[in-house]
């Protein structure tokens, strides 16, 4: 990835001037909320029409002519940046993000101070970047993309998305094995679920009206989705979507192993530890006097 020069920013979109100079040097982008989630860049998706995540970190199953939004948005072609669909898009646009992946790149995203100090500690010098609570570390190479990694720090390549910060100061190495081995001890921390919640059955054996799988699985996808979409308060957003679920589907003993699982997998996937969630599962469950 080549280091940019700045441009002046013109008067019609800063954030499309800026767009168009990294993409003439190779850089796959794509337009980002202020909040860091990724626009719909075409009329018919505007509003998630498409059937993406509400937050659009993942593209939908649209009919428009290419992936319109999230990472699979990017794209170094200035007439698709240009074009009158997503001309919406950059004016609601808060910045510019790019998809590591597609410029040959990845990003360590370091959140905090505390990261930082351990990434200079573990990792090999490169070029970094300046982000409002730590940095992003640049390495040349590619690999999968893995949230929660270890406390603060996230791994950003391949179907992922960064903002662009900057061009960033020192030399750009290439990925080292320390970082790809931290993608390699990311899923032993997505631990199962090991037991079934202990409910009492409902009252007077009748049928369980959520033993309609359609409705079960509906209500656990979106509590998937809702621990997926929390973009603050991580903890919070966990246990206050347990002691939703316990408290629609806990008493009938509809929710199984395999149900727990998910939601714990989902959990910690947003950088839960497993610990933190077997406390909120257990917090959940007093709280409703299980």
């Amino acid at each position: 990835m080549t280091q940019p020069t700045p441009i002046r920013r013109g008067a019609r979109s800063g954030h499309l001037d800026l767009a168009l100079h990294l993409a003439s040097m190779g850089l796959p982008v794509l337009p980002l909320r202020a909040g860091k989630g990724p626009l719909g860049n075409c009329r018919a998706c505007a509003a998630n029409a498409c059937g993406g995540r509400p937050n659009m970190k993942t593209p939908g199953p649209c009919s428009c002519p290419r992936p319109c939004h999230a990472w699979a948005a990017a794209t170094t072609d200035p007439r698709v940046l240009t074009s009158s669909d997503w001309a919406t898009a950059w004016r609601d646009a808060g910045v510019v993000g790019y998809h590591p992946g597609g410029a040959g790149v990845t990003v360590v995203d370091l959140d905090d101070a505390e990261a930082v100090a351990w990434a200079h500690t573990a990792l090999p010098p490169t070029r970094t970047v300046a982000t409002t609570r730590g940095e992003h570390w640049i390495y040349s190479g590619t690999m999968r993309s893995v949230n929660g990694v270890r406390a603060g720090v996230d791994i950003k390549s391949v179907m992922s998305y960064a903002r662009w910060l900057g061009p960033g100061t020192g030399t750009l190495a290439g990925l080292p094995d320390a970082v790809r081995a931290l993608a390699e001890k990311a899923p032993a921390a997505v631990r199962q679920a090991t037991r079934a919640v202990s409910v009492p059955a409902p009252a007077g054996g009748g049928q369980c009206r959520h033993r309609s799988p359609v409705y079960l699985e509906r209500g656990i996808a979106m509590a998937e989705q809702r621990i997926a979409d929390a973009t603050s308060g991580v903890h919070a957003a966990v246990y206050r979507t347990f002691l939703a679920v316990l408290s629609t589907h806990g008493r009938c003993g509809c929710l199984t192993e395999a149900h727990i699982a998910r939601l714990f997998t989902a959990a910690q996937t947003k950088g839960e530890s497993p610990r933190h969630c077997t406390d909120a599962w257990a917090n959940a469950t007093a709280a409703l006097g299980m």
